[in-house]
């Protein structure tokens, strides 16, 4: 479709290069051809991946790979066991992922078919309502107050028709729409005023368009293109992952080689040896830790949706856990995008209103804090009459919440009005409206007629500076006075100050006529009013979003607002926020414009409030920040956050009032559209990764104990404590069990009191190697230690090795207690706060028994039953890794804390 510039031609001239009957629209049979032409009116996806792409991909982990190797080598040796164990552990860790990762898309999905919007359509003469999916170029559209715009379309028919179009622009305040040809080359999307647009809403007045642009030929669609050029990231985690695989996979290639040269130098035949190696190698590689990972993520996936999130990628919900910056947009994000009347101003005082939303329930104080009627004050009385009977917004009860239908500016004064008990259908019904000069921008006013108790009354209501003009008297406690030239010049200086504070003023006034004047004219009607007051509006700040922006401040995360809005009203919420301190920078679109990367790069770590910014503006400001290392969650609901949502290292995109395109770009769709809930998303996170370096410390020393066992064995010459079908039973049940219960270790309390880690650490980083070296050592030497017991004692080699499996298998399971916390005692800590881990040690202890007091397995693990003298010392030696780190942890505190 040829993409011109439909805002310039005349509608006569549209409708002819489209080849559509204004008075008909377009035929069904043209239709089909149409759709068959441009196809549907759909943002382009990619593909969804099949369930075997996605099961390919969980076997390319660096973890698993090596995991395969060991298990092919095992079987060409004959070890079939082990082998298929090995492979099975595999397969079921890669289906877990790929279930999971399924999971969350289909719960998008779901979204995505909850929200599926439709069209008023004008076909065959006939109107209708059409899936949006089905409009094609040529269609005519009607559109009314609280209507999605289903698609780019030229207006040729308007009556006071308004569009809110900050999901596209990050303009909060509607846009007046106009039917005149807009000349000019480069016209902003913003500027087209005789142009709507998809994936904006109509918030007042009606219409009728023609469609120009369908699917990825709007202006919505255009953004959607620039996606693609934003390739994501691997997430931290991923990262770190990859890092452990490459350095176990060395680990394991040098034990193999040094274990096998050892043997043989001591005397050991030369399978025997390799066989031994090879166990050795399946002891350096957790087999349960990608499955403990995908489990864990998985956990924390389920939890988040319980938290009305949905993940989209496992991973993803581990990096909100490092982001130290959350660039955030304010409309709809930060704010409810929901106007609200939060002060009135008469006759010299400041009249505060609570309550939120739009939800009618408030209360009214003075200057002093204390409550009142307004009604009982006749001249607040006519105020709010007026602001109700001059508004076209109407506000709905629904079942989740009261919603504006029209205008949210005009939605805040009929609140207003309800608070007071004026209520919108009952003062319309008493006073109906006898005749109008409705809105227009030029004049920055609105005019309506009322019989009120026998008189002809019309109220104007309008921009503070342009209704102030027209006036020449005002209305005070004392009656009807003079506008003097001071009170004039001290009316305009408080509606500077309450500009000043981010909040939108209009003012309202009244006139009395003895009749409805016939055609009434602005220039007659709109003059020598009687001013009564202003309404302060604002788009309110969330009720959690301050405490959310304090608890994100102690958790060394910066929070920065980015929005297409005025400076002014972005500052005014940033500093309601604390979001905005003394010394920080506020930036415009109109400074970054002017700005190269480099300064930009020089500017972003002091900025907190970016203010009228494009997409591409959005997108230099998170590459600035992560040039600087910074890892960034991206937050917000409209089109203009989409491409930054996909560029940042985690996008968050609202469910409500998000549009498809930002959830599609986004790793993570917010349900209740609740910025707090990043805040929880980032305590998860954190936990998450808390929970993955826990289970990874203690698979990593016991593995590191049974290498220390049968290194120093053979070293010996005494051969291996530990068959190769013993390691392996360890490896999957006796570690993975209580690995697995780590990971759903309970947050811990001063989680959110601590700076992120920085995203460039490794795993082993804050001394995790240095405890998994000494712990692996300690496990290690108290196994081989009960095997040189068995031995000396002149046991059979079976007891020998049953002691020391014994030995190894318990002192784990023991150790799994010293992995919960990495400096807090055990002790302190209490032995049943996690419940799940109690269950593993119970459970694994029952199989470890089994294995050598049920016959049948006793031959298959070539185990024997131990005398109480063997089964005492195993005790003793088993419960020493606990006494060890319990000493090493009152150290490690006295250095910390001291």
């Amino acid at each position: 479709m040829e993409d011109k510039k439909w805002y310039s031609l005349e509608v006569n001239q549209v409708a002819h290069d489209l080849n559509v009957d204004l008075e008909k629209g377009l035929t069904s049979k043209e239709v089909q051809k149409r759709l068959e032409t441009y196809g549907p009116n759909a943002l382009k996806e990619a593909p969804p991946r099949s369930l075997f792409s996605m099961f390919t991909d969980q076997l390319k982990e660096p973890l698993v790979l090596i995991l395969i190797i060991a298990a092919i080598i095992s079987g060409a040796l004959g070890e079939w066991a082990d082998s298929m164990v090995i492979l099975t552990i595999v397969v079921l860790n890669a289906i877990l992922g790929v279930v999971q990762e399924n999971k969350a898309e289909q719960a998008l999905k779901a979204l995505k078919e909850m929200t599926k919007a439709h069209a008023k359509v004008l076909r065959d003469g006939k109107v209708s309502q059409v899936e949006i999916e089905n409009l094609v170029p040529g269609d005519i559209i009607l559109l009314d107050a609280g209507d999605a715009i289903p698609a780019d379309a030229r207006l040729f028919e308007s009556a006071s028709l308004m569009a809110n179009e900050a999901a596209l622009t990050g303009e909060s305040v509607p846009v007046e729409k106009e039917l005149t040809v807009i000349k000019g080359e480069d016209v902003s999307v913003g500027d087209r005023k005789n142009m709507v647009f998809r994936g904006t809403t109509v918030t007042g007045g009606r219409g009728k368009a023609i469609v120009t642009g369908t699917g990825m030929h709007s202006e919505l669609g255009k953004i959607a293109q620039m996606l693609q050029e934003t390739p994501p990231d691997p997430t931290p985690l991923q990262r770190q992952l990859a890092g452990l695989g490459k350095t176990l996979g060395i680990v394991a290639g040098i034990i193999v080689a040094i274990t096998f040269a050892v043997g043989i130098w001591r005397g050991g035949e030369i399978l025997e040896m390799f066989m031994t190696a090879v166990a050795l190698a399946v002891a350096a590689i957790p087999e349960g830790l990608a499955a403990v990972v995908t489990i864990v993520l998985a956990l924390g996936v389920t939890r988040m949706s319980h938290r009305n999130a949905i993940i989209r990628r496992l991973p993803a919900v581990e990096t909100l856990g490092v982001a130290n910056y959350i660039c955030s947009d304010k409309t709809g994000t930060l704010t409810k995008n929901e106007m609200t009347v939060i002060q009135m101003y008469h006759d010299g005082e400041f009249i505060k209103l609570t309550g939120t939303g739009y939800q009618p329930e408030g209360e009214f104080l003075d200057q002093k804090g204390n409550k009142f009627s307004p009604l009982a004050n006749k001249n607040l009385e006519i105020m709010l009459l007026g602001g109700v009977l001059n508004s076209d917004a109407r506000i709905e009860k629904t079942e989740k919440a009261y919603m504006v239908i029209g205008d949210p500016t005009e939605g805040a004064l009929v609140v207003a009005g309800g608070k007071a008990g004026l209520t919108k259908e009952e003062v319309d019904a008493q006073y109906p409206r006898l005749e109008e000069i409705p809105f227009d921008s030029g004049r920055k006013m609105m005019t309506t007629f009322h019989k009120i108790n026998g008189e002809i009354i019309s109220y104007t209501k309008g921009a503070p500076d342009v209704l102030l003009a027209r006036c020449n008297t005002v209305l005070t406690k004392d009656g009807v006075k003079a506008l003097t030239k001071e009170l004039y010049d001290e009316l305009l200086k408080v509606n500077s100050n309450l500009a000043s504070q981010g909040q939108r003023v209009l003012a309202i006034a009244f006139r009395k006529w003895s009749e409805v004047p016939k055609k009434p004219a602005s220039e007659m009607v709109e003059a020598e009013l009687t001013f009564i007051g202003y309404f302060a509006i604002l788009d309110p700040a969330r009720d959690e979003v301050k405490d959310a922006v304090r608890l994100s401040r102690s958790a060394g995360i910066k929070t920065v607002m980015i929005t297409g809005d005025h400076q002014d009203t972005a500052l005014a919420i940033a500093k309601e926020l604390d979001i905005w301190r003394e010394g920080d920078q506020v930036l415009t679109g109109v400074q970054l414009e002017k700005m190269s990367d480099e300064e930009l790069r020089k500017h972003v770590n002091n900025t907190t409030v970016y203010a009228r910014v494009s997409p591409e503006h959005k997108l230099r400001i998170v590459e600035a920040l992560k040039y600087h290392g910074h890892v960034v969650a991206m937050t917000g609901d409209g089109v203009n956050d989409a491409p930054a949502l996909k560029r940042a290292d985690i996008g968050s995109a609202m469910g409500i009032t998000g549009t498809e395109v930002a959830k599609e770009a986004s790793a993570m769709v917010l349900l209740d559209d609740n910025f707090a809930t990043i805040v929880s998303a980032v305590e998860e996170g954190r936990t998450i990764y808390a929970n993955i370096r826990k289970s990874i410390h203690y698979l990593l020393s016991c593995n590191t104990g049974e290498i220390v066992a049968i290194f120093t064995s053979i070293l010996f010459g005494m051969g291996s404590p530990l068959t190769p079908i013993q390691i392996l039973w360890m490896n999957l049940v006796t570690d993975g069990l209580p690995a697995l219960a780590l990971g759903m270790e309970p947050p811990e309390k001063n989680v959110m009191q601590k700076p992120p880690r920085n995203p460039k650490d490794t795993v082993f980083a804050g001394g995790v190697g240095i405890a998994i070296l000494y712990q692996g050592l300690v496990i290690g030497l108290l196994s081989f230690l009960a095997y040189w017991f068995g031995l000396k004692w002149g046991q059979s080699i079976e007891e020998a090795h049953t002691m020391a499996f014994m030995t190894m298998a318990f002192s784990q399971l023991v150790h799994s207690f010293n992995a919960r916390s990495f400096e807090q005692s055990l002790f302190t800590m209490g032995f049943t706060t996690n419940r799940n881990l109690v269950y593993a040690f119970l459970i694994s202890s029952a199989l470890q028994l089994a294995v050598v007091y049920v016959p049948f397995l006793r031959g298959l693990f070539e185990t024997a039953v131990l005398s109480s003298q063997e089964l005492l010392t195993v005790i003793g030696l088993s419960l020493l890794p606990l006494v060890v780190v319990e000493i090493a942890k009152i150290f490690k505190r006295q250095i910390l804390y001291k």
